[in-house]
């Protein structure tokens, strides 16, 4: 029923305002500092080569150090600590005051990711906007299974290209017309679709949507709620790493649902 599927939509948006809103989430995020090997001071002095800004984070709140892609965190008051990054995760979190980092890994990189859990954002957001509801673009379509492991070039906002094992292609209609989409697989048996349409760069994000799809059936087909679609990171801070639509994966048809651009 249509009811149903409206609270369904503004129950998952209220998760997904929680989710933002927390110290973990994405509003939170205030810096990315890359790593070389080496030793890097940590703290709020200004000469600090990893500078962090954020209330009682010492001067000198110690230092990071990374040998041949290992890094450990070793502060000025304690004992050192190793760090593992967020692949496959979950990272180790280091608290700083209001500061919170932890390490990620994007392919030959490694960085020090920091969020500040007070930050005045994560109380004043206005939330995301978002298109009307509408049952129609909850569609129902199939999908192709490679015959054996193949891959798709991924790249994102850090120019690079990443080979990721395709869940294969999922064929769906929309409006008479016949598109496809190459689908990422993802927990629980549903498929992570990143893509593009005519409405990116003016009415939505112009890097794309993303989209997790209800779990693939039997039969091979599965539903595609693009009420659900929603912003990649990078629309609510600089310091993310969101990959991109490929060139396949940019749809001719204008997707009027889910989440829009912020204000």
């Amino acid at each position: 029923m249509a009811a149903d599927h409206a609270a369904e939509i503004a129950a998952w948006d209220a998760e997904r305002d929680r989710r933002l809103r927390s110290p973990d989430g994405w509003l939170a995020l205030v810096g990315l500092h890359w790593l070389t090997d080496g030793t890097h001071a940590v703290g709020s002095d200004p000469s600090s080569p990893i500078h962090l800004v954020g209330r009682d984070v010492p001067a000198h709140a110690g230092v990071v150090e990374m040998t041949d892609g290992a890094v450990t965190w070793r502060p000025a008051d304690g004992a050192p600590v190793a760090l593992t990054d967020d692949i496959p995760g979950p990272p180790t979190k280091v608290d700083l005051g209001a500061l919170r980092f932890h390490l990620i890994k994007r392919g030959h990189r490694t960085g020090l990711r920091v969020r500040d859990t007070e930050l005045p954002l994560l109380t004043t957001f206005a939330g995301v906007p978002r298109f009307p509801v509408d049952p129609a673009w909850r569609i129902t379509g199939h999908l192709e299974r490679p015959p054996g492991v193949r891959t798709v070039d991924v790249p994102d906002v850090l120019g690079d290209v990443k080979a990721e094992v395709t869940a294969g292609v999922v064929h769906f209609d929309v409006d008479g017309m016949e598109l496809r989409l190459d689908a990422l697989p993802e927990d629980e048996g549903c498929l992570w679709l990143i893509f593009g349409d005519p409405t990116n760069g003016a009415e939505t994000y112009r890097g794309g949507r993303f989209l997790v799809s209800g779990p693939v059936a039997q039969d091979a087909s599965v539903v595609l709620d693009f009420n659900l679609a929603y912003n990649p990171p990078c629309v609510f801070s600089p310091y993310a790493t969101c990959p991109l639509p490929w060139p396949e994966n940019q749809l001719s048809v204008p997707i009027r649902a889910g989440e829009r651009l912020p204000g």
